[in-house]
């Protein structure tokens, strides 16, 4: 990516006047409303297909072909944590106290800690792809910037070097890895409402594997953990992998404005039907700039969005899905290039 040093004429430090005039267009589109019929039936049937699930589950009984029931599991798991990520960022409601309730459920429902999940997305929101700041940039065994690859040794050098075969297989790692991040801050006592996050946790973890357990003997148990566990964790990756990785990347004692910091760092992509599968996660340049816009409001502002970055020369990246994880792949396979040939920085070579 090109360093904050060199960045492209989009990146010049101006002052946030175009923000508030993109804001106040925003605002009078009505698209900052929120949007309380749709998020009662999208709640609805979110909780209705999760606690679907879960009945078929105990339907099935001793049957292999609950590894079926674990892929809607995982389906139904994922777009619940959409709805705590919404939850979050006020979407649902005005009152902060509501989302956080709503959030809560859907964390406890999941296995994932709301009060973690909202430090660490928080800080990503206030700096979306810098090397120092975004907590999403730091994952040991990858290097998503030059400046991190060349601090890479050891293991951990191997795997950034092969970080873009690497790369989605990891993800399949990623559900253990929420559940487990989420139980570590509830044990170091990190978390705001430590004891509801504890409980919630708790609960999750002995009625999942209470209900695994007693339905299946341990060998299909197994196997229905690691469908169920590795496919939401697939499944959250695919959903913000494209969002940002392969984006312009920020450094240390870079002041660029909030408008241009949070366009040139994200990626939209797909259209309507990406908004349903990856709740509205797609539209990621207006989320960015407008955290608390109701999800069904994205598609209708990234017209206004698009038109009103083209015209202030800020440049604006759409495209498909299947391109963007490409675009994802080739950028993971030219940091890690360096460290495969053993030099310096260079041109990177192609997958």
């Amino acid at each position: 990516m090109t360093p904050a040093s060199s960045a492209p004429a989009a990146l010049e430090r101006r002052p946030d006047g175009d923000y508030a005039q993109l804001s106040r267009m925003i605002r009078d589109a009505g698209l900052l409303r929120r949007r309380h019929g749709w998020y009662a039936v999208t709640v609805t049937l979110c909780l209705a297909a999760f606690a679907g699930a879960w009945v078929l589950f105990g339907l099935l009984g001793n049957s292999w072909w609950q590894l079926g029931t674990a892929v809607l599991l995982a389906v139904a798991f994922a777009h619940v944590a959409f709805l705590g990520h919404d939850a979050g960022h006020k979407q649902i409601f005005r009152d902060r106290r509501a989302n956080d309730v709503l959030g809560h459920v859907a964390g406890g429902l999941v296995g994932l800690s709301y009060g973690w999940w909202m430090g660490k997305h928080s800080r990503h929101h206030a700096n979306p792809n810098h090397e120092d700041e975004d907590p999403d940039l730091h994952i040991a065994i990858l290097a998503f910037t030059d400046g991190q690859s060349r601090t890479r040794n050891g293991f951990y050098r191997w795997t950034a070097s092969h970080q873009a075969y690497l790369f989605f297989p990891l993800l399949l790692l990623e559900g253990f890895a929420l559940h487990a991040s989420g139980i570590d801050a509830a044990v170091r006592g990190e978390l705001r409402r430590l004891t509801l996050e504890r409980v919630l946790l708790g609960v999750h973890v002995v009625a999942y594997l209470g209900a695994v357990f007693t339905v299946l003997p341990w060998p299909k148990a197994l196997a229905f953990i690691a469908v169920h566990q590795c496919l939401w964790g697939l499944y959250m990756g695919f959903s913000f992998a494209p969002n940002h990785k392969g984006m312009e990347t920020i450094r240390a004692g870079d002041t660029t404005g909030f408008l241009r910091k949070q366009v040139l760092t994200s990626r939209d992509v797909g259209g309507r039907g990406a908004s349903v599968a990856l709740g509205g996660l797609n539209y990621q340049i207006e989320h960015h700039l407008f955290p608390t816009m109701p999800r069904p409001n994205l598609r209708r502002a990234q017209p206004i969005v698009r038109a009103f970055c083209d015209e202030h020369g800020v440049s604006y990246t759409s495209c498909s899905l299947a391109r963007s994880y490409g675009d994802v792949l080739r950028h993971l396979h030219a940091v890690g290039a360096p460290l495969r040939a053993g030099t310096s920085i260079t041109e990177p070579d192609t997958p």
